[in-house]
């Protein structure tokens, strides 16, 4: 099993290896998260769920990484036990164009990466626990689709611990609009993964609408408010599962 582990743990490492070499960071931002849930989740159903947020987004001349920990705590009610979980991921992503010292930017694309993607779940929810080490190995592309914010793409072979492998396909976006003093951001990400024989094909959509309200103090990006939705057909391929469709309050910190 470490040999295994090891060897999953080869392609991050090259990664990180070669990127430090000349590393230079052009940007970086840190924040934390409160959010909850307005309406149920799917599988996780119980009706008190609150989770905390560290997410760390950073470009550098090598590539970009972008990190989170998700703390997700749901309390005991009539129907479900209490829920305690703890989620991250990892994902960097090497520019071709800072490995073969070419500029790859034609059409719409700015550049392409090597991508990765380490996933950790450890959880319990009553007296089962469960949890896992999954890892995602692919390619990936930024987009010049927006005069501000960014596009991305990343397709990826998933590893994945507990079901069978499958492929995977990421997309995330911000979009930045100003209405006077009003600043607001559109992001969000949608990932479908493929079926296989011990699970469906399943999607997820996942925007967030966020108001600066540190604007209007005279101190921008650092506070902002507003909503999630999440939109999830077979949530973890678990096929007849109602879609998920749930709103929940978001308040955001940057650090």
């Amino acid at each position: 099993m470490i040999k295994k582990n090891i060897i999953q743990l080869l392609p991050f490492t090259l990664l990180c290896s070669t990127a430090i070499a000349h590393a230079e960071t052009y940007w970086s931002d840190n924040s934390l998260s409160y959010l909850k849930n307005l309406q149920d989740f799917q599988v996780l159903t119980n009706d008190d769920i609150n989770v905390l947020t560290f997410e760390h987004v950073s470009g550098h001349n090598w590539g970009d990484v972008f990190f989170f920990v998700d703390r997700v705590n749901g309390k005991a009610d009539q129907n479900n036990p209490e829920h305690k979980e703890t989620y991250s991921e990892f994902s960097p992503r090497l520019s071709l164009s800072y490995v073969t010292d070419n500029d790859l930017t034609f059409g719409l694309i700015k550049d392409v990466y090597l991508a990765g993607t380490y996933e950790y779940s450890s959880g319990k929810s009553g007296d089962f626990g469960f949890g896992f080490d999954n890892y995602l190995f692919g390619v990936g592309a930024s987009w010049k689709l927006f005069e501000k914010g960014f596009f991305n793409t990343n397709i990826y072979y998933a590893n994945n611990e507990k079901i069978d492998n499958d492929q995977q396909l990421t997309v995330s976006w911000g979009y930045p609009m100003e209405f006077g003093k009003h600043h607001v951001m559109f992001d969000g990400y949608f990932d479908w993964s493929t079926s296989a024989d011990d699970h469906e094909a399943d999607f997820h959509f996942n925007p967030q609408l966020k108001l600066d309200v540190g604007n209007y103090f005279g101190n921008p990006k650092k506070l902002e408010v507003g909503i999630e939705y999440s939109f999830w057909h077979n949530k973890y391929g678990i096929s007849g599962l109602d879609n998920e469709s749930t709103v929940s309050f978001l308040i955001k910190a940057h650090l």
